[in-house]
């Protein structure tokens, strides 16, 4: 056996013996049993971005995009993920931690003090659990992301680059503990309670956005449900194909609009998601769907979106995709009330709008996702909603019915 330099030298002068220590070379440390099993994993997000036109003061306002993304170049988030996966054990236990650093970090509104300009974000820190009943009861408990959603926040693990509204609107991420259990193939259930349904880390239903005690009770929380269909393969060319269900219920005092005239703070909420992605006779060829109901306490009006999504896998490196989705923001969850439009006492206006996207990705190099996007929203009210060179709606406000966006998204995973 080989022994490092300071134990022979130990050795040599009585201090141990080479029996003594060739056991505890031999014995791992339980530390580093530790560290064998965990991942390190992430990816580094940019993209270039190109808005023909003039004027970038009221940009569509989807998650991640602002007017700083606009006419350049940008890096727009770094995700580091440390992992324990659970392994087959009926008492298995790890852990995820999913960090966030760049500008899109801020976006996610998670930081506990409130503050979210640090480039700097937990998206998600929980510990994993799994209790041995029937099929093994999985459990998450911490910090995790939605349980509701057709897309998600990893820019990666979605067809197009830019997000869609029904996205925008949805829960993001919450504290609180969640339960999943898979009954078949073809059948599996999430159920949990959190603090809230707002982003913010450890935030309570008590506690007012100013930081004073509000009207909830100290032992109100939010709840959610989920189901999962999986269609067998007995079904034929719809094999693999999944029908998905959720409801999201609970306080959230970080509900506002991007630039709202009358931001929705402090209200509790429902969010209502259905989606499907759906197989078809062509294997190269998958369908989507997805529908978003958001409902505000004393709402002014109805915010949800609908939209559909297409995925041709043309070669084994090149893929298209496409959506199409309706967005009616009568809550101003996301648009403002159009500047000429505006009366006092205040007169609530429903903002409706059209995005049409087009991605083309490449893999040219190996762990690189690059991707190529257009993208069209044109605004379905009688008044623009997009452009503009000054951020207040009254005095300047959107000046274009329509916005176009050509960028190029490069993603490295490592």
């Amino acid at each position: 056996m080989k022994f490092n330099k300071w134990t022979i030298a130990l050795a040599a002068v009585g201090v141990v013996s080479l029996a003594s220590a060739a056991k505890a070379e031999e014995k791992t440390s339980p530390v580093l049993t530790a560290l064998s099993s965990t991942t390190i994993s992430g990816y580094v997000d940019t993209s270039m971005e190109w808005n023909p036109g003039t004027g970038n003061a009221f940009v569509p306002p989807y998650k991640f995009n602002s007017p700083s993304k606009a006419d350049g170049f940008n890096l727009d988030v770094v995700q580091l993920r440390i992992e324990k996966p659970l392994d087959e054990q009926d008492w298995s236990a790890g852990y995820r931690v999913d960090l966030w650093f760049g500008p899109d970090a801020n976006t996610l509104n998670t930081t506990s003090t409130g503050a979210n300009n640090s480039d700097f974000a937990i998206r998600q820190a929980y510990v994993a659990l799994r209790a041995p009943v029937g099929n093994g009861l999985d459990f998450k408990v911490g910090v995790f992301d939605s349980i509701v959603g057709y897309e998600s926040v990893e820019a990666g693990k979605d067809p197009n680059f830019t997000r869609s509204y029904g996205h925008s609107i949805e829960p993001q991420t919450m504290t609180g503990v969640l339960a999943s259990y898979r009954f078949c193939d073809c059948f599996s259930m999430s159920a949990g309670v959190a603090n809230t349904v707002g982003p913010q880390i450890n935030n309570r239903a008590f506690i007012t956005p100013t930081g004073v005690y509000g009207p909830d009770a100290e032992s109100y929380k939010a709840y959610m449900g989920s189901v999962a269909l999986t269609a067998p393969d007995s079904w034929g060319f719809l094999a693999g194909s999944t029908l998905y269900g959720g409801i999201v219920n609970g306080y959230n005092a970080n509900l506002g609009g991007v630039r709202p005239v009358s931001p929705v703070f402090g209200k509790n909420q429902t969010s209502y998601y259905a989606g499907a992605t759906v197989a078809t006779p062509l294997k190269q060829v998958r369908l989507g769907a997805a529908w978003d109901y958001l409902e505000i306490e004393q709402s002014p009006g109805q915010t949800w979106a609908v939209a559909g999504y297409i995925s041709w896998q043309a070669t084994e490196k090149l893929s298209f995709h496409g959506r199409a989705e309706y967005f009616k923001d009568g809550s101003h969850v996301l648009f403002s009330t159009p500047a000429e439009q505006i009366t006092y006492p205040l007169t609530p206006v429903t903002s409706e709008v059209l995005d049409l996207t087009l991605t083309a990705q490449y893999d040219l190099w190996k762990n690189v996702i690059s991707r190529l996007e257009f993208r069209w929203d044109h605004s379905l009210n009688d008044s623009p909603a997009f452009g503009g060179t000054s951020y207040t709606p009254i005095f300047g406000g959107p000046t274009a019915d329509n916005a176009y966006l050509l960028a190029l998204n490069i993603i490295y995973q490592f």
